[in-house]
């Protein structure tokens, strides 16, 4: 029989470090993901990226794609009965992933006409985000 171990002690510990938020307090209502503006576009949206974070599966959190299309936009939030700062577990989420890895983003291979003409914040967004 093949079952899988669904607690990952350190892999939420860190999670909650990071983010400093108590990933129990997620009740999984699913509000966080109803707000979402950004849901639609997500493979995995914030209510089981958070369910998987509490399971300790550390492997599906890493593979979803849904932390990446998190604009911290605080409309989960603001819609947590709990208060849970879903942007900050996003981002907790996108920091593991980063850390785990190598540079994603190597300033020298970025087209020049691109850096000139992209937004400012655009550029320092695809920094943040890609780079450690």
């Amino acid at each position: 029989m093949n079952t899988k171990v669904l607690t990952n002690p350190r892999f939420i510990k860190k999670i909650e470090e990071i983010s400093e938020q108590k990933i129990s307090d997620c009740y999984q209502c699913g509000r966080c993901t109803a707000g979402c503006p950004f849901a639609r576009y997500m493979d995995v949206p914030p209510s089981q990226v958070i369910r998987f974070i509490q399971l300790g599966l550390k492997d599906e959190v890493e593979k979803a794609q849904g932390p990446w299309f998190c604009a911290a936009c605080l409309v989960c939030q603001t819609r947590c009965p709990r208060g849970v700062d879903i942007p900050r577990l996003m981002e907790a989420v996108r920091v593991l992933h980063l850390r785990a890895k190598e540079g994603l983003l190597d300033v020298e291979t970025i087209n020049k006409d691109l850096l000139m003409d992209a937004p400012p914040l655009a550029i320092m967004s695809a920094f943040s985000k890609f780079t450690y």
